[in-house]
């Protein structure tokens, strides 16, 4: 099943939920604000995983993170919505993704 890395205080992983939802997307949500849990597996993920590089080197969480049912990370949600022939590939928010100085969300 497809698992969305994420957390209900950033307005990108909000949308990508909001989208998924809407296509009736199964997915398996982890909120990595929620516990600690699923911060650390969050975080394993992120510093090994190149997929992340981008999102590291300019200051981003890099969620929401997605990783498809063949072990594939993705930070591009709306391409899984287009890669399912969707029709509701406009949901993002831009100018609102996670920055660590604050910008954003």
């Amino acid at each position: 099943m497809l698992k969305v890395y994420g957390s209900d205080l950033c307005p990108d992983c909000v949308a990508c939920k909001a989208a998924f939802d809407a296509e009736n997307i199964s997915y398996d949500f982890v909120n990595i604000t929620s516990n600690m849990r699923n911060l650390k597996e969050f975080l394993k993920l992120r510093d090994s995983d190149p997929a992340f590089d981008s999102a590291r080197q300019n200051g981003y969480v890099g969620i929401p993170a997605l990783q498809k049912t063949d072990g594939s990370i993705t930070l591009d949600w709306e391409s899984c919505l287009k890669e399912r022939d969707s029709s509701k590939a406009s949901f993002a928010q831009t100018g609102s993704a996670c920055r660590i100085d604050g910008s954003g969300c």
